[in-house]
Order: structure tokens, then C-alpha cells, then sequence
């Protein structure tokens, strides 16, 4: 039983620590734009031993929020021993990646970013770890001595230079790399962050106050004394310095262009709206007109049409015996007239098959007298 137990926390901290090297070496979210300047801020008190401060960060809630502060706020550290890696952003050849921060027993590569209060761009110089317990740098860190006892007081100089930029890398970033030491660092054992740290990013997101598109850089929470505690008497707010930040055009142009499309695609559907109508109205009205051509043509024979043909065929053999016929003709074309002025053209053709219908029997007994007269014919050379 002994070795299963075993086996199985070995499986978990395994699992553990793929988890957590898998959550910091994948990069979810990537921006266009940098993020605002750092704020400037105090920092609260300490409010009791084994807290670490953890400095404020921009974050990012999406195209439409942009940019919102995180405020730095004192931690209680998971383990003793472990040390606070702050979150950076870094431009990763198409847009500024975010690194989230992480917890270690060493202080990792955070983009040589300067956040101040002991995180000056390498390493953390506000307090450290002894004996199980955790000191406070007093020149560094807000500490209350009457209270708080593990402290010591080393100067610290700062080599870098102190600015407000929040990124690294890209136009005007940062251009700090990660020793070999960092990088060794980033491969070792975190812990990302805890549940108290999750719980007040999610805060600062849900309060629109906190996003730079509508502080202008200056958010009303700076800094808490404790996570979550944004409504706590010890809140620091940030000063106003600087020119205010003003949102990139790219973000105030995407609502913008949201309402054009239901206008085109409104337009669109107009246009077929305002052709339909006329057309129904059409079609009704050329129904009725259809069965009035339609009547005359049940009255014309429909097996007259075949038949023309081949009457046409047979007036031309009977060319030389219908020499008589134009003479009637002109006597049957005084009573068409009236009827062909008063119709178009389709009265005319059923008239023709009339009268050649009459006069069909008369070239009958021409025929019989031409047979009369071939045997006359015939009997002339008897």
C-alpha cells in the first residue's frame, strides 16, 4: 500500500509540474499594440509577515475592453521559500505576447521591465528568504516595524534606467534579454498563480474603471493592501502624469464598422423588396390577358395548322389546273377585307383554309374531265 501511495504522489507531481510549465510557456494571448505606461503609485503596508508584493500589470480583456490594471497588491506566498516572477509583455514578431507570472524559489526573466518597490528589471531586491522566515528590505519596502520585526535595511542601486515602459522589445520597448542564469531559472519547478491572485485580476476586469480606454492610464485602483480588496480604506489611487493615454484608432474604429454592414446588407434586401412588389402586381394582371388569346385558338382548329402544309404542298402540282382560281380569288378578297381589317392577322389564316376548303370538290371534276380527256386524247391516235 505504502508503494502505490507513492507511486501515485509522484504521478501528481509530475502532473503538476507539466501543468504548470505548459500554462507559462504558451503564449494565449497576443496584441497589435503595447500596452499604456506603468502608472505611478505608492505602495500599501505591509499587513503581516510572509506577504510579498506582487506589482501591478496591464492586462488585456479583448478588442472591445482593451487594456485594463491590474493593481500590485501584497501576496501571501504558497511555500516558503518561493519568490514572485511578475507577468511582462514582449513582442513576439507579430504582436506583444503575455507572459504570465509565476511562483519559484528563484526570480525568473520578466522583460527588464522596472515596476519598482524591489522589481527594478532583474531580480528582486525588497526582501528575501531566511531561516524559514521572510525579511523586508526597509528601504525598499512599506513595512511597519512596530508590527513587523524581519526586516533589515540594504540600499539599493538601481543600474537601470528608470522609465514607465511596460513592454519588451518592439517600437520603444525594452531591449533587456534573459541571461543564461533566467533561462535556466524558466525551466526549473512553478507554481502558477493562486486562487487569491485569480480572483483579483478577475476584479480588476469586471470594473470598467480599471481599463485604460476609459482612465486614460490612471487607474482608481493602483494598489490593494490585500487581493480583492478594492474597496478597502488603504486603496492607492495612481497620479496623473504625463499625457494621458488615448486608445489606438484600430480599437474605436471595430464598433464602427459593426452598424455598416446591417445598413448594406439592409440596403440589399431593399432592392429585392422594391422589385417584388411590381412583379406580383404584374403577374396577376398577365394571367387575365393570357386566356383572351387563348379563347380564338379553341375556335381555330388546332389540326389546321398540319393541314396548311400540306395543302401548300399540293397547290403547287395543281399549279397549271388552279389557272381559273385567281379569278375567284379576287371575287372572295372584297369579303375578306372587313374581316382582316378588323383582326390582326389570325383571322386571315383561318379564312384561307375555309375558302380552300369549298373549292376543294371543284378541282374534282377537272380532274375527272382530264381523265375524260386523256382517253380522247388516246383515242385520236386510234
Amino acid at each position: 500500500m505504502s508503494i502505490t501511495r507513492v507511486i501515485r504522489a509522484l504521478l501528481f507531481a509530475l502532473a503538476l509540474s507539466a501543468i504548470s510549465a505548459a500554462a507559462f510557456a504558451q503564449f494565449s494571448i497576443s496584441v497589435s499594440f503595447a500596452p499604456p505606461e506603468l502608472p505611478v503609485y505608492g505602495q500599501p503596508l505591509l499587513p503581516g509577515e510572509g506577504y510579498i508584493w506582487t506589482p501591478g500589470y496591464w492586462a488585456y480583456a479583448g478588442d472591445d475592453d482593451g487594456y485594463y490594471w491590474v493593481p500590485g497588491t501584497w501576496v501571501m506566498a504558497p511555500e516558503p521559500g518561493l519568490l514572485w516572477t511578475p507577468a511582462y509583455w514582449g513582442w513576439s514578431g507579430d504582436g506583444y505576447a503575455f507572459h504570465q507570472g509565476y511562483w519559484g524559489e528563484q526570480v525568473g526573466f520578466y522583460g527588464g521591465v522596472s515596476y519598482g518597490y524591489g522589481y527594478y528589471g532583474d531580480g528582486y531586491q525588497g526582501g528575501r528568504w531566511q531561516n524559514g522566515q521572510f525579511y523586508y528590505n526597509r528601504s525598499v519596502s512599506n513595512v511597519n516595524v512596530t508590527n513587523i520585526h524581519n526586516v533589515y535595511n540594504t540600499t539599493v542601486i538601481n543600474s537601470t534606467t528608470i522609465n514607465r515602459v511596460s513592454y519588451n522589445g518592439g517600437d520603444g520597448g525594452i531591449s533587456a534579454r534573459p541571461t543564461p542564469q533566467q533561462e535556466s531559472v524558466a525551466r526549473e519547478r512553478h507554481i502558477p498563480p493562486v486562487a487569491a491572485q485569480t480572483q483579483h485580476e478577475q476584479a480588476a476586469r469586471t470594473n470598467p474603471e480599471q481599463r485604460a480606454s476609459v482612465n486614460h492610464g490612471t487607474p482608481p485602483v493602483a494598489a490593494t493592501p490585500k487581493p480583492g480588496a478594492f474597496s478597502d480604506h488603504a486603496v492607492v489611487h495612481a497620479k496623473a502624469t504625463g499625457t494621458p493615454y488615448v486608445a489606438p484608432v484600430r480599437a474605436a474604429v471595430q464598433p464602427a464598422k459593426t452598424p455598416e454592414r446591417p445598413e448594406n446588407d439592409a440596403a440589399r434586401t431593399d432592392r429585392p423588396a422594391t422589385s417584388t412588389p411590381p412583379e406580383a402586381n404584374r403577374t396577376p394582371e398577365a394571367r387575365p390577358i393570357q386566356p383572351e388569346p387563348n379563347k380564338p385558338e379553341p375556335n381555330r382548329p388546332s389540326t389546321a395548322q398540319p393541314e396548311r402544309q400540306p395543302e401548300t404542298n399540293h397547290m403547287p402540282a395543281a399549279q397549271p389546273n388552279n389557272r381559273p382560281e385567281p379569278n375567284r380569288e379576287p371575287a372572295q378578297r372584297p369579303l375578306t377585307p372587313p374581316t382582316e381589317r378588323s383582326q390582326p392577322d389570325r383571322t386571315a389564316p383561318p379564312s384561307e383554309p375555309r375558302a380552300q376548303q369549298h373549292p376543294l370538290p371543284a378541282p374534282r371534276p377537272e380532274e375527272k374531265k382530264s381523265q375524260e380527256e386523256k382517253p380522247k386524247q388516246n383515242e385520236k391516235p386510234q
